[in-house]
C-alpha cells in the first residue's frame, strides 16, 4: 500500500464544503421553461417550491414535463446544503494517486468503492455507485460564484457496476447559471445536453429557464 502524504478526508471535505449551495433562507423560485429538441420548442411555466419539488404548468406532454422536472430536480438536490459530517460520517478516505488532474481518493465504509478526483478545492471527477450502476462524471469547467463552485461543463455516463462497461450514452452537459435578485442565489438559466444517437449522429436537447424570480 502506498503511504499518503495527504490527509484525504480533509482534502475531500474542503472541496465538498466549497461546492455552491443555496442559503437556508431560500424558499424556491419560478419562471418560464422552454424545451427544445430537434428544433421543436415547447414553452410553459415552472415553480420549484420550498421543498424543491418542480411543478410544471401549461405543458401537456407528460414525457416533456418529466424531462424538464428531472433537470430542475437534479440541480436542486445538489444546491441543498448537507453538512459533511451528515453525508460522510460513515466513510473513510484513502489516497490512490496524484496526477495533473488532481488527487485520486477512494472511499471506504458506507460508500465503499466510490472515487473522486480533487484539485484546487474542486471535485472534478465522480465515480459513484447509485441504484445498482456506477455514475461517472468528469468536469471540465467550473463557475466560481464567490460562495462556492458550480459545474458548468461536464460529461456523465452510467457504467455496469461489475464490468464498468457503458450502460448509457455519454452525455455532455453545458450549464449556464444566473444570479437571482437576492443575495448569493444562483440558479440554472440554460442546459444543453449533447450526445450521439444510435446512428452516431450528433444530437442535442436544450432547456431554457427565463423570467426567473424568487418565491
Amino acid at each position: 500500500m502506498v503511504p499518503s502524504k495527504f490527509n484525504c478526508k480533509e482534502i475531500f471535505k474542503e472541496a465538498y464544503d466549497y461546492r455552491y449551495t443555496w442559503p437556508k433562507t431560500f424558499n424556491g423560485y419560478g419562471g418560464k421553461c422552454i424545451f427544445v429538441d430537434n428544433n421543436k420548442s415547447i414553452e410553459g411555466e415552472f415553480i420549484l417550491d420550498s421543498n424543491f419539488k418542480p411543478k410544471i404548468k401549461n405543458i401537456f406532454d407528460n414525457n416533456i414535463v418529466k424531462r424538464i422536472s428531472s433537470q430542475l430536480f437534479e440541480v436542486a438536490i445538489h444546491r441543498v446544503k448537507r453538512e459533511f459530517t451528515e453525508s460522510h460520517k460513515n466513510n473513510n478516505f484513502k489516497f490512490l494517486g496524484e496526477s495533473d488532474k488532481g488527487i485520486l481518493i477512494e472511499v471506504s465504509g458506507k460508500n465503499e468503492g466510490d472515487k473522486y478526483i480533487v484539485k484546487d478545492k474542486k471535485i472534478n471527477m465522480v465515480f459513484r455507485k447509485i441504484h445498482g450502476v456506477v455514475i461517472e462524471i468528469f468536469v471540465q469547467e467550473f463557475l466560481d460564484t464567490g460562495d462556492g463552485f458550480l459545474s458548468k461543463k461536464y460529461s456523465s455516463q452510467q457504467l455496469d457496476i461489475k464490468t464498468l462497461t457503458p450502460k448509457s450514452r455519454l452525455l455532455k452537459y453545458e450549464d449556464n447559471f444566473v444570479k437571482l435578485g437576492i443575495k448569493n442565489v444562483w440558479v440554472l438559466e440554460s442546459r444543453i445536453i449533447k450526445f450521439l444517437d444510435d446512428d452516431e449522429k450528433n444530437k442535442k436537447v436544450e432547456y431554457f429557464f427565463k423570467e426567473l424570480s424568487a418565491i
